[in-house]
């Protein structure tokens, strides 16, 4: 008996079981980091009705990132359709909490604390390219992306009132921390498993973010406290990738980082209302 391949049932292949997580949530953990530490900072010198409003849309356009690039990345749901519908569900989702956090600073502040995000919107467009060409983990886009995350607290302390050139100052305390701590973390993992790395790169970077945070200081635009807490974290790029160094696993030395990061925090925080 021949087979009527007419009514044979066609063949299928089953796509893998979709992970919420890599379609929700960022995949660079140190993301997270980036993200509240201005937010924190600003939350706590320079709060306003605008605010919340301000962090909620700040949050609400990093989380907004990973759907997308999933979007981008799945052809819009040509390779597997479930995937890019679930992100495009997150993608709604988490545009809605960008928009609130939007409508919610206009109504409340104005549209002068937004000028920050207005200025870094290139750099945001420069993301979704890169995004969208597979290059996310390659180096320029990460330090892109954390000079794009630390305007949140030139936006907060905008809508505080706070003159230009401190909230300016505070964006670029945040943007060279975040910076010089890239390319450390970078070097440092690459150390760690004994790969070609760099110890000037990092090294320098520190030197700058240093000088520029006792230049900001100098000029009443950054607390001194700040100097102190940035010079801890270039002691630790040149201790942490030294020959001598106490060797760590990738989660320690990113638990160790969110320690340095709460240390520039409070740097800014305390200095501000210790006034030194």
């Amino acid at each position: 008996m021949k087979l009527d391949m007419a009514t044979a049932a066609p063949i299928t292949t089953p796509h893998r079981a979709v992970r919420v997580r890599q379609v929700a949530l960022p995949s660079e953990h140190g993301g997270w980091a980036f993200l509240f530490e201005p937010l924190v900072a600003g939350m706590a010198i320079a709060f306003s009705s605008g605010a919340p409003w301000i962090a909620l849309l700040t949050v609400g356009a990093f989380l907004t990132r990973q759907p997308l690039k999933v979007l981008i990345a799945d052809r819009f749901g040509m390779r597997n359709s479930a995937r890019a519908g679930m992100a495009f569900r997150f993608l709604l989702c988490y545009g809605a909490i960008f928009s609130l956090g939007l409508a919610g600073t206009l109504l409340t502040v104005g549209s002068r604390p937004l000028l920050p995000f207005i200025w870094v919107l290139p750099l945001a467009l420069f993301q979704i390219y890169i995004d969208a060409s597979g290059q996310s983990r390659k180096l320029i886009p990460e330090l892109t992306g954390a000079v794009v995350m630390s305007a949140s607290i030139a936006a907060i302390g905008l809508s505080a009132n706070m003159p230009l050139a401190n909230a300016i100052a505070l964006w670029a305390i945040f943007a060279s921390r975040s910076i010089a701590s890239i390319l450390y973390v970078r070097e440092r993992l690459r150390l760690e498993k004994d790969k070609r790395h760099s110890r000037v790169v990092p090294t320098l970077a520190h030197v700058a973010a240093l000088l520029l945070t006792a230049a900001l200081a100098y000029f009443g635009l950054s607390p001194f406290l700040t100097i102190l807490a940035m010079s801890v974290l270039a002691y630790r790029a040149i201790a942490g990738l030294s020959p001598g160094r106490n060797k760590m696993k990738a989660m320690q030395i990113g638990v160790w980082e969110i320690m340095y990061g709460t240390i520039v925090v409070l740097s800014v925080v305390i200095g501000h209302y210790a006034g030194f």
